[in-house]
């Protein structure tokens, strides 16, 4: 048997302890060894069993080609980066001068180039602040302008935002207390102007963007609820900051501020296409006295998320926004292409018509034309197993890789973790 300083000597290892460090690499080397003892290797094959067994990165977390034909999965990270917010991540990795002032050699505003590029992306803002996500958002709000107070909501906008989390829930824990108003099919503004008073902290209206609510129905408009005498604040919740016409359900942040909201919140990692991150925006008082609030210490974001966000913000289009504007056309020459090969290899396959959704909490019953490569179910398990991961859907007994959230030059990849799927 080999000994462990010995097999942990050899150069490779030595690169792989830099990359992954040395605990990981002891660890592969013994289980090599193990096997030695149990007589399924030899010893002098043990160094080359340890590296086999090296994972490719320090996470555990594995890149994935998303071709479930759902652009923002929440299970698989929504919105990936683009790869200007990519290198500004590593960009802000080291030390940095995400609260100092170069020229000044003072404390500055943490996170000012994103605030900047935000206030600049919707100048409609009098203010905003960013946290950690969405949700956060909404509490900080809450505590600070409703806590001890009543946040007035409709009924029908008391929705579950997935994993079991719901509105109303997180609204109570920061000490407000809700007063729910109309049904679950119809609202009207009397109902919020019978129950406004002294205690009313704010009036909230949540977009259900997870659901739809069709037939015998009714709402009150953001302009409506302005004239009640206290703040409105909306949860667009999937980020779009200004109206896109393939989305015309879907409210962006610039319409609902020009409707006469006080405050917006929203999410950073759904429609805008950037990092997780919660934003705030509307009048400069409510957002300072947000900004100001001890709350927003313990939600604040770190700067690998102000990086990713100012370049999603300043730098070009994310892959969300190519793949929801994606050519229909084109997804179906690129099915066209990998079916002849994956044919031609003798892998059955065929391109067939599919409809991609937004996801995510975003933009519920859009249906997007797109092209899926529909292959034998059982290739689902050794895809999903591969390297690179692929990840598709099983509809009808077939396994349908959809290519609307897939960038054209990863085609390849795809190709040849079918061939091999299917080898």
């Amino acid at each position: 048997m080999p000994r462990t300083d010995a097999v942990l000597a050899d150069p490779r290892l030595v690169a792989a302890i830099e990359r992954l460090g040395r605990p990981a690499v002891k660890d592969a080397v013994a289980c090599a060894q193990q096997r030695v003892r149990q007589g399924e290797i030899e010893p002098e094959d043990v160094a080359d069993v340890a590296l086999a067994a090296l994972p490719r990165h320090a996470t555990s977390l594995r890149p994935v080609i998303n071709m479930t034909g759902v652009l923002l999965h929440t299970n698989l990270g929504r919105a990936p980066l683009s790869p200007a917010a990519v290198e500004a991540v590593t960009v802000a990795a080291g030390a940095t001068d995400v609260e100092f002032d170069l020229a000044t050699g003072a404390r500055a505003r943490r996170g000012r180039g994103a605030v900047e590029a935000l206030a600049r992306v919707v100048p409609d803002a009098g203010g905003v602040h960013v946290v950690n996500n969405n949700a956060a958002a909404l509490v900080l709000a809450a505590t600070a302008l409703a806590a001890g107070r009543e946040i007035v909501i409709s009924r029908g906008e008391l929705v579950e935002i997935g994993d079991g989390f719901r509105i109303p829930d997180l609204l109570v824990s920061t000490g407000a207390r809700l007063r729910e108003v109309g049904t679950t099919n119809r609202t009207a503004l009397a109902d919020y102007r019978d129950v406004i008073g002294p205690q009313t902290g704010f009036v909230l209206k949540v977009h259900p963007s997870n659901f739809r609510v069709e037939g015998f129905t009714g709402s009150v408009e953001v302009s409506e609820l302005t004239g009640l005498g206290v703040p409105v604040v909306v949860d667009i919740g999937s980020g779009l900051l200004e109206r896109d016409p393939l989305l015309p359900e879907e409210p962006d942040a610039a319409s609902v501020l020009r409707a006469g909201a006080d405050l917006v919140t929203a999410s950073g990692d759904k429609l805008l296409g950037g990092p997780q991150a919660g934003l705030l925006l509307g009048r400069r008082d409510l957002v300072d006295q947000l900004r100001r609030h001890p709350l927003a210490r313990a939600l604040r974001v770190d700067k690998l998320t102000l990086a990713a966000l100012e370049a999603t913000l300043r730098g070009p289009e994310p892959p969300v926004r190519q793949a929801l504007h994606a050519d229909p056309i084109l997804l179906g020459e690129r099915a066209e292409a990998l079916v002849k090969a994956l044919c031609q290899a003798g892998v059955d396959a065929a391109a067939v018509p599919a409809q991609a959704t937004v996801g995510g909490g975003g933009a519920p019953g859009v249906r997007l034309p797109s092209t899926a490569v529909s292959l034998p179910e059982p290739l689902a398990v050794p895809l999903r197993r591969g390297e690179p991961p692929v990840v598709g859907r099983v509809e009808g007994g077939r396994l349908l890789l959809d290519l609307r959230a897939v960038p054209p030059e990863r085609d390849g990849e795809v190709l040849e973790a079918v061939l091999k799927a299917a080898g």
